[in-house]
């Protein structure tokens, strides 16, 4: 799956980049049609320790799921929308299943 990363007002390292794309290509097991997907990477300037935040677009056939998510690090933020997107694309999957 082609990962498009983009950090906004910082330049992220090669880890973290790979890190990413090596989480969003485990998404593939759960559903196989998967095209692409865009990651935004920000940084909030508060005073909070949350403030990293995450926001995950994932394109697919006739579709596409927006996740953004706030933690401490990137890699928290990023596996939590993971998450949350292999929650999204299992129901995605049951509901074809039901109507084919």
């Amino acid at each position: 799956m082609k990962v498009n990363t983009q950090s906004v007002n910082f330049n992220a390292n090669q880890e973290l980049v790979s890190f990413i794309q090596n989480r969003l290509n485990k998404l593939d097991t759960f559903y196989d049609k998967v095209i692409h997907s865009d990651v935004y990477l920000k940084v909030e300037n508060t005073s909070a320790k949350e403030n990293k935040i995450a926001e995950i677009i994932l394109h697919i056939p006739k579709d596409k799921f927006r996740i953004k998510k706030q933690c401490k690090s990137f890699e928290e933020a990023v596996d939590s929308a993971c998450s949350s997107l292999e929650r999204k694309l299992i129901k995605k999957k049951e509901k074809l299943r039901v109507y084919a």
